[in-house]
């Protein structure tokens, strides 16, 4: 038999069967990959263990002809279990993880897994702002998904003002000056920092990130629902 080995970490659980479950992981090295735990939900099972949500685990599998492949081993290797006494970060959690889902493909690099484990990290730290989070996954998968948005010039190509108001172009995706525009340049520098890839936990630490976030979620969440929204 020809068993793998990788981290993995869980993006959704069907139950198969009387006792069997098919569950979607996403790992670094192979990508998405669905697997057959066989006798999962007995209540002896070794396997339940090491495929628990919100948590990173090292499984062992057999490749399957199909699809579908067979899950032999699950060792737990890292629980977030802070995200689970929070019922918002637990919904966030679940909506997080099933848009990846939506959005990845089967042959997912690894920074796509990257993203996942990092998301769960902040989730469990209770005192970074749920919404951070969400607008910075987003921006992540834009980013990932090569839907980067002009932050250095504006629409027409002129660099971008300090002294400037402006709209953002979702056409165009760059801001474009506007006298009575809503984003001022400490709005550019918190989405430049967003999508750079900086960690919530860093972004956090940014005066006013608080309010910053709230007036950057609006172009954010509508970048992200024009262009891989899959809804």
């Amino acid at each position: 038999m020809n068993q793998q080995n990788t981290t993995a970490i869980v993006l959704a659980r069907t139950n198969y069967g009387e006792a069997d479950r098919i569950v979607t992981v996403l790992s670094p090295d192979y990508g998405r990959l669905r697997l057959m735990a066989k006798g999962v939900r007995k209540v002896k099972s070794k396997l339940a263990g090491g495929i628990e949500l919100f948590s990173v685990s090292h499984i062992t599998f057999i490749k399957g002809r199909g699809d579908i492949s067979t899950l032999v081993s699950a060792r737990l290797e890292r629980h977030y279990g802070k995200i689970v006494n929070d019922i918002v970060r637990v919904q966030l959690g679940y909506d997080l993880i099933k848009l990846l889902n939506k959005t990845i493909e089967d042959e997912a690099e690894k920074e796509y897994f990257e993203l996942l484990e990092h998301t769960l990290q902040a989730l469990d730290d209770l005192a970074t702002n749920d919404e951070l989070i969400r607008i910075w996954f987003l921006a992540q998968l834009l980013r990932l998904g090569g839907h980067m948005p002009n932050l250095q010039t504006d629409s027409f190509g002129e660099k971008l003002n300090p002294h400037e108001l402006y709209e953002f172009d979702y056409d165009a995706m760059a801001f474009v000056q506007h006298d009575q525009g809503q984003f001022t340049p400490d709005h550019i520098k918190f989405t430049r920092l967003i999508f750079s890839g900086n960690p919530p936990s860093l972004l956090r630490k940014v005066t006013g990130s608080g309010r910053l976030t709230d007036e950057c979620t609006p172009p954010i969440s509508n970048m992200f629902i024009q262009l891989l929204d899959t809804r």
